[in-house]
């Protein structure tokens, strides 16, 4: 697509055209679930839009207010957004970011692994996610996991200390993943709230899943994944000291793998930039999916240091 094309229009949220919208995202190259029409309205408070021609690419600019400032932030549970269409180019990244509006003065937001270019005006740096394709059988993608994971796995189809539930209530998993992460980084109520009315969506679309590990009734490891056409996305855990002991996480991942083999989805793990969370993904063998997270501050002096 010649520079010359590039029609990008800044369109205020009430304007935009849901179902063009969504239609574009269905058809991009990168289509993510986080990205739908629905998805950005559940757990954006508000969100405007870039929009490429007739919604040939567009970019949903998710924002908020604070001291009278709009500034661009990530919605919790949005792994990724950035510039979603077909042939995406780095003329055309660049173009979308030059076109953000000046009255965001502040952006830390994480961009897609189609928008992964090197664009030297921008402050951009590398964040990881993994995936595994499941378009192949057990068999062979069990084979590649880590030895350990192997020994896992094999010690508890031996003795059964572990057992799996699936459809187990997400309600149950939200509130223990909260509660793991209470002394890490406390989920806001907001927050919790809009994940559980986007779980409770996702529910009646088929296109939630659960899972949970237990020993002896004891929930120790529990998992929330979304699917779309394209992805199952490990969104929520939820753990005990118990479960990591015990490797009912591994149990878990695998128990999904397992029923998802031999499909055209792609397991995404959503992550991570965090040594250890990545060392474990690892574990399954997945391919390393870089995208970009961009920053910029162009807030006054007084609130650069404040704000940097």
């Amino acid at each position: 697509m010649a520079a010359k094309q590039l029609n990008i229009a800044y369109v205020k949220h009430n304007l935009i055209d849901k179902n063009k919208w969504d239609e574009c995202i269905e058809n991009a190259a990168n289509n993510l679930i986080y990205a739908t029409s629905m998805y950005l309205d559940t757990m954006s408070k508000s969100w405007d839009a870039l929009i490429l021609n007739k919604y040939e690419a567009v970019m949903p600019l998710t924002f908020n207010k604070k001291f009278g400032i709009n500034y661009l932030f990530q919605p919790f549970s949005c792994a990724s957004l950035g510039i979603f269409g077909t042939d995406l180019s780095k003329d055309i990244i660049n173009a979308f970011l030059h076109t953000i509006p000046p009255h965001f003065k502040y952006a830390d937001i994480y961009l897609n692994y189609k928008n992964n270019f090197d664009l030297e005006e921008y402050n951009l740096s590398k964040r990881y996610n993994y995936v595994l394709s499941l378009d192949q059988p057990y068999d062979k993608i069990y084979s590649s996991y880590r030895n350990s994971y192997k020994q896992i796995l094999l010690k508890n189809t031996n003795s059964n200390h572990l057992s799996i539930k699936r459809d187990i209530s997400y309600e149950a998993i939200i509130e223990l993943s909260a509660k793991k992460m209470k002394g890490v980084k406390p989920f806001k109520k907001d927050d919790i709230d809009n994940f559980t009315k986007l779980c409770n969506i996702l529910l009646r679309n088929n296109q939630l899943k659960t899972y949970g590990v237990y020993g002896n009734s004891a929930l120790l490891s529990s998992g929330i994944f979304f699917i779309d056409e394209n992805r199952i996305y490990y969104i929520m855990a939820g753990n005990t000291s118990e479960g990591r002991r015990k490797g009912a996480s591994h149990v878990l991942i695998d128990a999904c793998i397992k029923d998802h083999c031999n499909t055209k989805l792609v397991f995404d793990f959503e992550g991570s930039n965090i040594p250890g969370i990545a060392f474990f993904f690892k574990g399954f063998a997945p391919v390393k999916e870089i995208y970009p997270r961009l920053k910029f501050n162009h807030l006054n002096k007084i609130l650069k240091i404040i704000k940097h």
